[in-house]
Formats: C-alpha cells, structure tokens, sequence
C-alpha cells in the first residue's frame, strides 16, 4: 500500500495502487525551462506575423508592399511554421495553471489571474490604438465604442472585434480559466483533474458533431485538447507517469495535430501539415522531459525575466509592429528590420513589466483582496 496526498487539505488519503506506481513527486523549485520556452513561442509568433503570415505573402500587402517569401525567402520559410507558438503557449498554460492553483480557493484563482492579464493588456489597447491612429494606412481603427469594449477581454464573446488580432487567443484562454475555476472550488485533486480532462475532451470531440452552439462555445473544441496536454502534463510533473497520464497526452496529440492541420487549411495556408506536427511532437517530448524532472538543473535568473516579457510581446507586437515596418521597410534590410523591430518590442515589453504590470498589480490585488474582504463579512 502507497499514500497520496491530497494537497489542498494535506490529508493522507490511503490508496490502494500497483508496486510498480511511481511514487508521489515532492514539490519542485520554479521550472526555469518553461519561462524559456515561453519567450521562444513568443518570438516565433512574432516572426510569423512579420515575415511568414499569408497575409503578408500576398502582392501589395500593406507590410512589406510585396509578398514576403520574396523579400526574405530563407526566412520566410521557417518563419511559416511560427504560428505553432500560440498552440504551445495553450499547452504551457494548461501546465503552468493548474500548476499554479493548486491548493487555492476560487477567489485566490480569480485574484491572480485579474492581476496577470488585465494590466499588460490594458496598456496594449491604448498603445496599440495610438499608433493606429498616429500612423494611418495601414490598420483600420475600430469605433470608439468598440475600443472600450475591448477593454472588459470579453469582446470576442460579444461579436466585436480585437483592437489588435492576437487578442483571439485570450478568449480561448478565458473560456478554460471558467472551466477550470469550477475544478478549483471544489478542491484539486489527481482525481478531479484527471475526470475533467476526460469530460472536457469528450465535450470538445462531440461538439463540431452536435452543432450545438452553446456546447461549442463552452468546450472551445479549437484549443481544448492542447489545454489538457499541459494538464496532463502537471499531473505527471506532481504525481508521476502513469499509463492513464500517457493516454491523455497520446489523445491531445492526436487531436492537437488534426487541428493544426485545419488551422492550416482554413487560416494559415503557407506551412505545410508534416513540419508543423513534427514541431508539435519535439515539444511535446521536451515538455515531458520537464515534466520528469530533466531540467531541473537549469536555473538562470534571466529566464525568469525572459518569461516576464512573453505576454506583453504577444500583445504588442502584432498590429504596432506590422505599421513600423510598412513605414521602415525602405529604410534597411528586411531581415535586420525585422531583428530590430523586435528588438525594440523587447525592450518595450520590459518597460510594461516592471512599470506597468508590476504596480498596477499590486494595486488590483490590494483593491480585490479588500472588497472580498467585505463580501465575505458581510
């Protein structure tokens, strides 16, 4: 007979399991590698958007002027396959979440996830709407009204568009955080978790069969199976491998590389279904060698600011991005423009970091821990 422990009440809960179980993994320090790769997605979705996107391979189009696999041929090449880095920031924060919750209340939840994403992105529609507004040509400005909707994240679930296209992938990520938050409030467990991978999976499998919109909308078939790889993935980072575990990540696998075949055929059009599954599975495998221990002798202090700069690059560095180039791209070479256009969102994401986010996250969560406060007394 083994014991596992239930971590949010830190009970033992006797269990009767197999010798050959692994044991109950003890707590890990911060997994530097994924702060890594996290910044590593982040660049190649903003590669992509400069110099691989079909949008900018077309004749005339407003980035470049002409498509871009003549402008950068060898660039453009690799660079097609980056939009695979919004499929892996899915799985990383599939990981990093549950992760990240274990042992909290729904209000501890709510908290931390108001204080991660709200600030950055704040910051990103006002900045991002000033320079569609100071350099014309390029973008088109939304409505005013439509600005500020933009500002509650929720426009997507209300039929208005982004103030910058990349936003998309928040609606996804806010769709699995209210899923989630329902397995927090009663308390995670190995057991829990592993049955809402399962019930989530099959919900996103029937739902492009159903036709139910509604199902639709709540198990977001699109990303679902990449959110439960990284599930996955944690239950084995804290518990060990075991075969259950290793057929929930075949299944995500095998589901994740049909949608990245049909991202290809209905959005991307320029990579090819082969490179982008095998980029997927190198992934894969090295988050699981994460999620076994592999890397935990990494620990560089600068991978931690690496991942700090991830989000707010993503936010920024589509639509603002794209307007430099078309007003630069005479200027230099097309491969050091794109080098220091990123170069300079780097430095920028820096600055939001730590005089943007930081601050202003700590006001929130002083603020939100107060008015709990007062709905909990009341």
């Amino acid at each position: 007979m083994s014991v596992m422990v239930d971590r949010p009440t830190q009970q033992l809960r006797a269990v009767q399991v197999p010798r050959r179980s692994a044991p109950l993994r003890r707590e890990r320090p911060r997994l530097y590698a994924i702060d890594g790769i996290r910044l590593v997605a982040a660049l190649m979705v903003a590669v992509h958007h400069y110099a691989g996107s079909w949008r900018v391979d077309q004749p005339d189009n407003l980035v470049w002027g002409r498509p871009a696999s003549e402008v950068m041929p060898t660039v453009f090449r690799f660079a097609t396959y980056g939009w695979i880095g919004v499929e892996i920031f899915f799985v990383i924060s599939g990981f990093v979440i549950c992760m990240s919750c274990w042992g909290r209340t729904p209000r501890q939840f709510f908290v931390s996830r108001v204080i991660r994403l709200y600030p950055a992105y704040w910051f990103a529609i006002a900045f991002t709407t000033a320079v569609v507004v100071a350099v014309p040509g390029v973008w088109e400005r939304l409505k005013l009204r439509d600005i500020l909707l933009n500002f509650t994240m929720l426009q997507s679930g209300s039929g208005v568009d982004s103030v910058d296209g990349v936003y998309w992938t928040l609606w996804s990520e806010l769709r699995f955080y209210l899923l989630f938050m329902v397995v927090v409030a009663t308390g995670l467990t190995y057991r829990k978790v592993v049955i809402f991978c399962c019930v989530w999976g099959a919900a996103a499998m029937l739902a492009p069969v159903a036709k139910f919109h509604l199902l639709t909308l709540v198990a977001n078939p699109d990303g679902a199976w990449f959110f439960i790889a990284g599930l996955a993935l944690y239950l084995m980072h804290r518990f060990g491998q075991d075969l259950l575990l290793w057929g929930i990540l075949a299944m995500a696998w095998l589901m994740g590389q049909r949608q990245l075949g049909l991202r290809i055929d209905n959005n991307e059009h320029v990579s090819g279904w082969r490179g982008s599954a095998v980029i997927f599975t190198v992934f894969l495998l090295v988050m699981v060698a994460i999620a076994l221990g592999a890397t935990d002798r990494i620990r560089w202090r600068w991978l931690v600011t690496a991942g700090s700069l991830t989000y707010p690059l993503y936010l920024l560095h589509y639509v603002a991005g794209t307007t430099l180039i078309n007003r630069l791209r005479d200027t230099m070479d097309p491969r050091l423009l794109v080098a220091v256009v990123i170069a300079g969102f780097l430095v920028l994401s820096w600055l939001v970091h730590r005089f943007v986010e930081a601050p202003v996250a700590r006001m929130l969560k002083r603020g939100l821990d107060t008015s709990f406060a007062r709905l909990r007394n009341a």
